[in-house]
């Protein structure tokens, strides 16, 4: 590209003028003369240079043959090989990325290859820095000898994709790379970004049981295969020492020791001296490792116990293996044979086995903990951990399904918790599982919590006419009422809440709305009997408040639900129905809420007569009175030449005049002696009732509580009662224990044995409250969490949706005003996001009132859902328009876009967000470690550029700017400079240029120790290369006035540079080489 001095990027790298020279520094070395043809003089220098290696099963490539050949032909071709491999036969192979200097390597003592791991630079004080050497990115390879052949290939796809798992998570917690498995011929690949000892330790080979993954084989194959294996571990046993171990012949299991600064060797032997029974560290899986320890202690014993002495021979030739080895099982406890712990073949399963290679993407974090399984449903297990021997008493007596047992058994890393998606994993007996005679804390159950239960069907599918008509279609209706907003500050955003409004008037026209969703319903194919009660309880509840809490406009003529009702009101008070006055009101909503009461116990009357006998006419009378079905029961008593009975029940409910005369009655009757017994029994119960005596009408009869309460206001309070008195009265008796409990509809009507097995505790029924609700606004605050709670309504505890509405329209209309019911739209919000509607559970929320003792719940409720939900809500247009038509600002699902990328690897597409919501610094660090050095080793220059002064404007509010995204841009411009551009005009001499270079150079330097291992290795490639380039350049910038002075000021600027060890040795030796010359042409004395 051309240079211009308007865009100091634009001109590539390549100008530049080459290094004065540069000075081999040979070695003279011990070579294998056999290794090259020496046929000049020449490969004698060439044979110092070339690596060592003498061991006959390992190999480089290319080969030392090829190495020498190609430096013959092209000199300081070993400081460059590109692609170099050191391996061993049988055992694997390294492949170092770019180019890898290999001259005068001791590859004898800086490589090993053991079973199933690979050491480099095994002694830590003889290791060079990253980058250096052999210590560089690589791709390893290993050939693994465990498990055996017929196991491994006798696993389905399942136990295949299981053991990849485990194998890939070794690799991440050793800080590399999983690549591939190759199942055929076990070869591991993964790639490392430096060395120190990877692969799997003895103990790490026994966390890769796949026993639980493999298919069951007969019983004359698996005492075969265990034959076969015990044999291959004692031929393992009896191996010569390896010539390539340490001196103890100590293998550690990790480098841990080597990273505090301590001796490996000396901690290993520490570690023997003070735990001699080879107690092992926590393994590759710490949910296994309290298991595999149990099992490994078992098993030595066996083996202990079966096993004859050994010989002295013996004991010396497996010393060495057994320091290495000193915790083996036998391989019937690697394989999967049961432990004598285990009471079943299913106990050689994990304590908790969750595959999360079908559920799960990544590790759980506190913002995408929902979205590492990507809304997918896990797959659920009854997992057993181990099973204890019934026969072996429990350490806390017969408590076995105590919680302490469960530490005692598991250790401590043994806890119950939640999981993502409503996953519950606990100790003991499941949750709905009353099987057990006896439970066992060593047993973890995993549990899906059924949050989506109601949107089911009887063979638990999930209907999408449900989601419809259950949380889409009602928060539609919702969303359509008037509301006012209330704005609060939330930072620099305002977040409107909203309230909804509802007018008394408008009530009726609302209720009945909701009660069309409700009736649609029943048109969905699929519904238990169960949920079509249910339904029509939420029919009957929506006309309940309807009843309750509406009101009329004018008070004249209007129309009301039954006529008899009205008449016998008005025929009470004496009025004409066409002329009600407003004092008239109370009596007019009495009268609609006994046509709801009858409505709503008409299916217990007609059950109840549907039961009788054709004789039992009086039982059928006294049903059809409980429903105050008058005009059936006189109907009834004259068809039964009843005449007399038929003119009383005619007057039921009247006057108070009627019940006076017949209690007056009765009491004559007991006074003048009569005997009763000729009189039948239920014609008795008839009078009583009639009478207004509904206690002795029903003696010891079960009556539903909304029966009772029909009797109570028909026929025994005088017909003028007011509701709020009725309802006073039958809590009076409730609290007296005379009347029936109002007991949820799902108990009333015996929906417990299709449903579940709760305890309802102070619970009742959704009806009664609103009851209460209207007679004593002022004193039911401290029932209503209880009255909207699930259980009022419904036996799913977990069930909201139609509560939730239910208690925003009562507050709508001003029923009460109360606002710690945040639990009430959690739960509803827990519910829409099982259900993947992210935008209306957070239409949930903005209708949570406020409440000042908890200020910011709104914002980090809505964040928490934009963060953990991020990959529903923005792949769904219709959802992301919808939340930025609430009024969510932009800025925060930026934020949650930015670490959604983030998580996933796109950098850029992060970048790009948390610039889009102003996140300067977040923006800065995922710049400098993931982005900017990519692009500049790409040659991506115009686009870095761009990128970096995008964060320049905002440079005061990051810190160590600097630092980070400064270097490049001071860098751009400073090449531009030394090019000769006008990119920083106050560099107008040599030496100005030299000072810069120098403090640039000291903030490359100053930048790695502060970022430090935050930056990948290409970053430091990056740094080197910029400090390369700029050496060049300032070398060839000779001025006319430069003096030997300015030159050896250049020199020291270029040794303080980060450029590798090579080339700051070539600039040293131009260095000399200039002081040479200058001292021996005499002129170094006149410039100085």
């Amino acid at each position: 590209m051309a240079a211009t001095s308007s865009d100091p990027v634009s001109v590539s790298r390549s100008h530049g003028v080459s290094a004065l020279g540069e000075m081999s520094l040979l070695k003279k070395r011990k070579f294998s003369p056999s290794t090259v043809a020496l046929r000049t003089a020449d490969y004698d220098c060439i044979a110092a240079l070339l690596p060592t290696l003498t061991y006959d099963d390992y190999y480089i490539e290319p080969s030392l043959i090829d190495l020498a050949n190609r430096e013959h032909a092209d000199a300081g071709y070993c400081s460059r090989v590109s692609n170099f491999t050191v391996g061993r036969v049988n055992y694997g192979s390294i492949r170092f990325f770019g180019e890898t200097d290999v001259r005068w390597l001791n590859l004898d003592q800086i490589v090993r290859f053991d079973q199933n791991q690979v050491v480099v630079y095994e002694d830590e004080g003889s290791k060079p820095k990253i980058g250096s050497g052999l210590n560089k990115a690589a791709e390893v390879t290993l050939v693994l000898n465990f498990p055996p052949k017929e196991a491994l290939f006798a696993l389905d796809d399942n136990g295949m994709e299981n053991f990849v798992f485990k194998l890939k998570n070794k690799t991440e917690k050793q800080g590399a790379r999983f690549i591939s498995f190759n199942a055929s011929n076990r070869e591991w690949k993964f790639a490392v970004r430096h060395f120190s000892r990877f692969g799997f330790t003895e103990e790490d080979e026994d966390d890769m049981d796949i026993a639980d993954a493999t298919v069951e084989e007969g019983p004359e194959n698996s005492r075969e295969g265990t034959r076969e294996e015990e044999k291959r571990h004692e031929n393992d046993g009896m191996m010569v020492d390896d010539p390539r171990l340490s001196p103890s012949g100590a293998v550690l299991s990790h480098s841990l020791p080597a990273h505090l600064g301590l001796d490996p060797l000396k901690m290993q032997e520490l570690r023997m001296v003070m735990f001699p029974t080879g107690e092992e560290d926590e393994e590759l899986f710490d949910s296994f490792s309290r298991q595999k320890l149990s099992f490994k202690k078992q098993a030595s014993r066996t083996d202990a116990a079966n096993t004859p002495p050994l010989t002295s021979g013996q004991v010396s030739t497996l010393q060495s293996s057994g320091q290495r080895k000193s915790h083996r099982i036998t391989p019937t406890a690697i394989w999967g044979t049961p432990s004598p712990l285990s009471s079943s073949p299913s106990s050689k399963q994990a304590l908790i086995e969750y595959d999360v290679s079908k559920t799960s993407p990544g590790p759980s974090t506190n913002i995408l903990m929902a979205q590492q399984n990507k809304a997918v449903l896990p797959r659920m297990r009854k997992i057993d951990g181990f099973r204890v021997d019934l026969k072996c008493d429990s350490p806390v007596g017969n408590l076995s399904n105590a919680i302490v047992d469960a530490a005692l058994f598991m250790g401590r890393s043994f806890r119950v918790g939640w999981g993502p998606n409503g996953l519950l994993a606990h100790s003991g007996l499941p949750v709905r599982n009353n099987g057990y005679e006896k439970g066992l804390s060593s047993l973890v159950n995993i549990e899906r919590v059924a949050f989506d239960q109601t949107v089911r069907d009887e063979e638990k599918k999930v209907k999408e006419e449900l989601i419809d008509l259950r949380f889409i279609s009602p928060l539609n209706l919702h969303k359509s009422l008037e509301y006012e907003t209330v704005s609060i500050q939330v930072g620099s955003f305002n977040l409107k809440l909203r309230r909804p409004i509802c007018s008394s008037l408008k009530l009726p026209e609302v209720c009945r709305h909701y009660t069309e969703i409700v009736e649609q319903q029943f048109d969905v194919s699929g519904l238990c009997a169960s949920d079509r009660v249910i339904l029509m309880h939420q029919v009957m509840i929506w006309e309940l408040i309807k009843v309750l809490f509406s009101e009329r406009e004018g008070s004249s003529t209007l129309a009301l639900t039954r006529v008899d009702d009205v008449v016998d009101m008005l025929a009470d008070k004496k009025m004409e129905p066409l002329d009600i006055e407003p004092e008239a009101e109370p009596f007019v909503r009495r009268a609609e809420f006994s046509s709801w009461l009858q409505e709503s116990v008409c299916h217990r009357v007609q059950a109840e007569v549907s039961c009788l006998n054709d004789g039992d006419n009086l039982i059928h009378i006294f049903s059809l009175l409980t429903g105050r079905q008058l005009d059936a029961a006189v109907e009834l008593a004259a068809c039964q030449g009843d005449v007399r009975l038929a003119c009383l029940l005619s007057q039921a409910g009247g006057s108070m005049v009627s019940r006076s005369d017949m209690a007056s009655q009765l009491e004559v009757w007991r006074s003048n002696g009569l005997d009763f017994n000729f009189i039948e029994k239920d014609r008795l119960r008839l009078y009583e009732l009639l009478a207004g005596n509904i206690q002795g009408a029903l003696h010891d009869s079960v009556l539903d509580w909304k029966r009772y309460l029909g009797l109570l206001m028909w026929y025994q309070l005088p017909p003028d009662t007011s509701l709020p008195v009725i309802i006073d009265t039958y809590e009076h008796l409730l609290d007296q224990e005379i009347a029936p409990d109002p007991v949820p509809v799902y108990i009333d009507e015996g929906l417990l044995d299709q449903a579940t097995d709760i305890s309802t505790g102070v619970h009742y029924d959704l009806a009664y409250y609103l009851m209460l609700l209207h007679a004593k606004k002022e004193e039911t605050s401290g029932v209503l969490k209880t009255m909207f709670s699930s259980f009022s309504s419904t036996f799913d505890a977990l069930d909201h949706h139609i509560i939730w509405h239910q208690r925003s329209i009562l507050e709508a209309v001003g029923a009460f005003n109360y606002k710690d019911l945040y639990v009430l739209d959690m739960s509803l919000v827990s519910q829409l996001l099982c259900l993947r509607q992210c935008h209306w559970a957070i239409y949930v929320v903005l209708n949570m009132p406020q409440d000042l003792d908890v200020p910011g719940l709104h914002a980090s409720v809505i964040k928490e859902i934009l963060f953990q939900y991020c990959e529903i809500w923005s792949s769904h247009e219709e959802q992301r328009k919808f939340i930025e038509d609430l009024g969510i600002p932009s800025a925060w699902m930026d934020e949650a876009l930015a670490i959604y990328f983030q998580y996933y690897g796109n950098q850029m597409k992060a970048f790009n967000h948390l610039l889009a919501c102003s996140s300067w610094q977040k923006a800065h660090l995922i710049f400098v470690i993931s982005i900017a050095h990519s692009l500049f080793l790409s040659s991506e220059d115009s686009r870095l550029w761009k990128l970096a002064t995008s964060l320049e404007e905002h440079k005061s509010e990051i810190a160590d700017w600097d630092l980070g995204a400064g270097i490049y841009i001071d860098f751009y411009l400073l090449r531009g400079s030394l090019r000769g551009e006008d990119t920083m005009p106050e560099l107008d001499s040599i030496d100005k240029k030299n000072v810069a270079c120098r403090d640039f150079f000291t903030r490359l330097n100053k930048s790695l120790l502060v970022w430090g291992s935050k930056l990948p290795l290409d970053v430091r490639a990056t740094y080197s290369e910029m400090a390369n380039e700029l050496c060049m350049l300032l070398m060839s910038s000779n001025g006319e006035k430069s003096t030997c002075a300015n030159q050896l000021s250049r020199f020291n600027t270029l040794l303080g540079a980060p450029i590798p060890e090579d080339q700051r040795f070539s600039h040293m030796q131009d260095a000399v080489s200039a002081f040479t010359f200058w001292l021996k042409e005499g002129v170094l004395a006149t410039d100085l």
